[in-house]
């Protein structure tokens, strides 16, 4: 039994290694030459920062691939050492502990999804989508198991990009292990959605951590630009974060707003509305919009955690085990970094 699970770990391991190992070769493939001067990949990537939202996609696709494949492996391997197939093993593990909705159950379904058709016509269609989904489920959490059990070892990771903190402003220590740079959007729902996520990850690293927030202003948010102003005026008294926060409260973000904002945190007026009206700060957040740009970056929230790249609101589990991973590179960086947003 201890001989079976070795060998699919060496075997995961060894498949892993010869894959960063033809990466790192890749990196260093030379692309172009001009009168004898050599063009890398490496080079490529790290001078044409735009191709970074494609290396990242393609990041995406090959993790979606390696989850499966692993699963698979996984899968293969526990059945084996218990004599079964696949499915006979899914059936115990996972199928067979799935439970259909009760009369109850659908007929509350039925009610909520509406349609022409009876009950009784639709009954039948309700259980087996929700028995699917619920199976699907049932599978990913089993195939959780097998991968805790299986010492899983993944050298796959994101894109990544030497990103310059400069003058953007910054919660926590400069020398933290752990730095992590947003460009975000105050009027963008998905910034609005992870903000809490970054606010946790702060409260729980504590100096561990340093975050960096850069202004990435989308154009059809139209109050986008002034907050980000705003936000700055705000610094320029040193209340920047707690004017952060509020801007990301939910709060509407027109102009009057913006100013009831620093009154209320308590702001001299008669600094900050010239600061807000005057357009004061409208070229440092242009700048930070321009770096965006510049490196290719297609949306808010873009985050980079020590350089790596990734996008969207993540769950907070997903973070933090990024996180962790970075803060213990010895015990913990490569294990398991494939994470349940790829599968």
């Amino acid at each position: 039994m201890k001989f079976a699970l070795r060998g699919i770990r060496w075997g995961l391991l060894l498949a892993l290694l010869a894959t960063t190992a033809m990466a790192a070769a890749q990196d260093s493939e030379v692309v172009a030459e001009i009168n004898g001067e050599k063009i890398t990949r490496s080079e490529l990537y790290e001078k044409e920062a735009t191709l970074l939202q494609a290396r990242y996609d393609f990041f995406q696709a090959e993790q979606k691939a390696l989850n499966n494949l692993i699963a698979r492996r996984l899968l293969d391997s526990e059945a084996a050492r218990q004599h079964l197939s696949v499915e006979e093993l899914l059936k115990r593990e996972a199928d067979g502990k799935v439970k259909d909705l009760t009369e109850e159950q659908l007929h509350t379904v039925y009610d909520i999804i509406g349609g022409k058709e009876s009950f009784e016509a639709m009954r039948k269609n309700i259980q087996d989508s929700v028995r699917s989904a619920r199976v699907q489920r049932a599978r990913a959490a089993y195939i959780d198991v097998l991968r805790e059990k299986g010492n899983l070892l993944v050298f796959l990771a994101p894109p990544s990009a030497d990103i310059k903190v400069g003058d953007a402003a910054r919660l926590g220590p400069a020398n933290a292990p752990v730095q992590l740079i947003e460009f975000a959007d105050y009027e963008c729902p998905y910034c609005i959605k992870v903000y809490p996520e970054v606010k946790k990850l702060k409260a729980e690293f504590g100096d561990r951590i340093s975050f960096v927030f850069k202004d990435y202003p989308l154009p059809m948010h139209a109050h986008a630009q002034k907050a980000a102003e705003a936000a700055r005026c705000a610094g320029a008294q040193d209340k920047y974060w707690p004017y952060y926060d509020r801007l990301f409260s939910g709060s509407q973000l027109d102009v009057p707003q913006l100013k009831q904002m620093a009154a209320d945190l308590g702001l001299d007026m008669n600094k900050f509305n010239p600061c807000l009206d005057a357009g004061q700060q409208a070229a440092a957040v242009q700048k930070d919009a321009a770096e965006a740009q510049k490196i290719g970056l297609s949306g808010t929230p873009s985050f980079f955690l020590n350089g790596h790249f990734f996008t969207g609101a993540l769950p907070y589990e997903e973070m933090r085990k990024m996180v962790l991973r970075e803060l213990t590179p010895d015990k913990g960086k490569n294990k398991s970094i494939a994470t349940k947003a790829g599968r």
